[in-house]
């Protein structure tokens, strides 16, 4: 099913909890950066990765059409590139595409996937030093970062009328930022240190432990029953068979989702929350790198 809301007829044209979201997202980020040279490095750390983190959860959301049904509006609020490094074009094709693929956690098909087709060279070795958790939080942005920008250069010289359309509206959000960066008197390196990478950290932990290849396809979609603040942090994403089957459902509505029939997704990989996939691969790495079907 493809991103939008084929099976949903009574969710409201304005869905306000997550334009009240999208408040505290823009209005945190705002506040942590004009003040920033009031605060204690621990809070801007915190503050600054939980919004960075947030907005890309947001981002996820206005992907699948919320908070309104005016897909202009929606991007509006989704563009603003916070993250400095991903352009939201380029996020919601391949989120889009991630959706429709048959062939989830295959990486020559899922765009989202963390496997690697065949072992050797550098990206397994990347891929070594970000098979645990740990690994994935601290070592993973900078390489997906890399990894992702390599592979917009390779695709710029394919397709560069293209990669030109969805980077040079991302590359102008981003001039503005640093303007207000000069402004508030804020470092890019620190809000590289403080928001970006800590943010991108907090993401990964999602997309850890959110798929795992299987010859069954029932099997390849994972549930993280937390409710606890990580569970905010990722717009109750983590209950993700329940968002794979019904991406028009908007994020406060999916709990309602899973209480109604927790067991409706009985041959998926299950943790009884995030401080279960902590203990699991904390250290420990979460599957082969290597996908078994290739």
């Amino acid at each position: 099913m493809e991103p939008g809301r084929p099976d949903q007829t009574d969710i409201p044209a304005i869905e306000w909890p997550t334009v009240a979201l999208t408040v505290l997202v823009y209005g945190g980020w705002l506040a942590l950066t004009a003040w920033h040279a009031t605060l204690p490095w621990p809070v801007l750390l915190v503050g600054g990765a939980w919004v960075v983190a947030w907005q890309g959860s947001l981002q996820h959301e206005v992907i699948h059409d919320h908070p309104t049904r005016h897909r202009w509006i929606n991007n509006a609020i989704g563009f603003i590139p916070l993250s400095l490094w991903l352009p939201y074009a380029v996020y919601a094709r391949e989120h889009t595409a991630h959706h429709t693929t048959p062939h989830l956690t295959d990486p020559l098909d899922d765009t989202e996937s963390n496997y690697l087709p065949r072992p050797g060279g550098l990206p397994h070795a990347l891929s070594v030093l970000e098979a645990t958790l740990i690994g994935r939080m601290v070592f993973g942005p900078p390489i997906r970062v890399a990894r992702f920008w390599w592979s917009e250069m390779r695709r710029a010289t394919a397709a560069p009328l293209t990669v030109a359309r969805e980077w040079v509206p991302h590359l102008i959000g981003v001039a503005l930022l640093l303007a207000w960066f000069d402004h508030v008197g804020l470092s890019l390196v620190t809000y590289m240190l403080c928001f970006v990478w800590p943010g991108t950290g907090l993401l990964l932990i999602r997309s850890f432990a959110e798929h795992r290849a299987s010859p069954d396809p029932a099997a390849r979609t994972a549930v993280v029953a937390d409710f606890g603040p990580l569970a905010l942090l990722f717009l109750n994403n983590n209950l993700h068979p329940w968002h794979h089957t019904h991406p028009g459902v908007p994020w406060y509505d999916l709990p309602a989702l899973y209480h109604a029939d927790p067991q409706a997704f009985p041959r998926a990989p299950r943790y009884s929350g995030y401080g279960a996939v902590f203990a699991r691969f904390a250290f420990r790495a979460h599957d082969s790198l290597i996908h078994p079907g290739r």
